[in-house]
């Protein structure tokens, strides 16, 4: 662990000095690795300099030698393979050198590789350490939200405690979610994704009864779902589309479990900004640019859609999946219409009264975040509790 990631005390016994790990020229494994199109490397430069990067394979041949002078700051690059399996990258300081291995799983291509600069991120965190730790007034039951950091990601959730305990940040991505694979629910099996500390359900959820887009959803004893162009064919694909009350079973609960099955819950606004910030390559978890509306983030969007084009339309701009989202493009259906197949993917949170949805577009690599969708039906995931 190294700062700021840490609060560490020691107990010294004797003589000698602390070096602190901060002070030290260091570049991050790249991520995701494996690498199927393209991966980030962080970098970390303790004093402004020039900066060598090469990059090179197997039998020693220089792909890539770049060259510029980076301030003190975390700094992120962005590596596209080519037909190699395996590449090495090298970033040299004032003589001292740190290397990564990158391993390309996709297929060979024609292209040469790149290393393109994404850009830095000023580093205005302050020390964790004995003297910075202090007490912050709270009321029991207030949410607070908790980021975990290693190297150059950020793993966090929300809570809101009542009594102490101990907390676990997960950082694994792309893989079910630990000892629940998958889950049946509503004669439907759901897989799982684990993305840092959130697990959520990896398909949106199609529960209930499909009615005609002519018949409203009304408050009974049973679920009820518009499929686009009133054919279950859709909803078997891209999930159903609900109303937000349908959707959360008429309650005004926010992080309530609405129409998800038991342990899980409608994602709160909070728990995505969490997801958006863990996605996103330079906005992180907490930034204000998740509390705002419209179009924000960077590649967060990018990174949660679908690759290809099977579901979305072309161009799907910027589409990796990179973390088994899987965000596919459900449409809506406001106004006895149905809108957006293939172009655009709306999902709800729990948010009482803002009523706050998310917005992924074919031709965006951002999220948009808007307010007052109660007038139109959305497509749903579920979280766990």
């Amino acid at each position: 662990m190294y700062y700021p990631d840490t609060v560490l005390i020691l107990n010294i016994t004797g003589t000698g000095e602390i070096q602190d790990l901060h002070d030290g020229f260091r570049m991050m494994q790249n991520f995701p690795n494996p690498v199927d199109d393209r991966t980030e490397i962080g970098l970390y430069v303790p004093e402004r300099d020039r900066v060598c990067l090469t990059v090179t394979n197997v039998m020693g041949q220089r792909l890539i030698v770049s060259e510029r002078t980076l301030d003190k700051e975390y700094h992120t690059f962005r590596f596209t393979p080519a037909g190699e399996k395996l590449y090495l990258l090298t970033a040299r300081w004032k003589g001292t050198g740190r290397t990564v291995k990158i391993l390309h799983m996709g297929p060979g291509t024609g292209r040469s590789c790149a290393l393109e600069y994404m850009g830095c991120s000023h580093d205005d965190t302050p020390l964790k350490s004995s003297v910075a730790t202090q007490e912050f007034l709270f009321s029991l039951g207030d949410e607070l939200l908790y980021i975990g950091y290693g190297d150059t990601l950020q793993s966090g959730f929300r809570d809101a405690p009542e009594t102490s305990r101990d907390y676990v940040f997960q950082f694994a991505t792309k893989v079910p979610c630990p000892g629940l694979d998958s889950v049946s629910y509503e004669g439907q099996w759901y897989h799982t994704i684990q993305i840092f500390s959130q697990c959520w359900m990896k398909e949106n959820l199609n529960a209930g009864m499909m009615i005609p887009s002519s018949q409203s959803q009304t408050n009974n004893d049973t679920i009820e779902k518009y499929c686009m162009a009133n054919s279950a064919y859709y909803c078997d694909i891209v999930g159903g589309l609900y109303f937000w009350d349908e959707m959360m079973k008429y309650t005004n609960e926010t992080g309530g479990q609405g129409i998800c099955p038991e342990g899980w819950h409608i994602p709160r606004d909070l728990e995505w900004q969490i997801l958006e910030g863990a996605v996103d390559s330079l906005y992180k978890i907490g930034d204000a640019e998740w509390a705002g509306n419209n179009w924000r983030g960077s590649n967060a969007g990018g990174n949660l859609k679908q690759k290809g084009t099977l579901y979305w339309v072309e161009p799907n701009t910027g589409a990796t999946d990179a973390f088994g989202f899987t965000a596919l493009p459900g449409g809506y259906f406001v106004q006895n219409e149905f809108w957006g197949i293939g172009y655009k993917a709306y999902f709800w949170s729990s948010q009482h009264i803002q009523k706050y949805y998310r917005d992924m577009d074919y031709d965006r690599t951002m999220i948009n975040r808007n307010p007052g969708g109660g007038g139109a039906a959305f497509s749903v995931r579920c979280i766990k509790n």
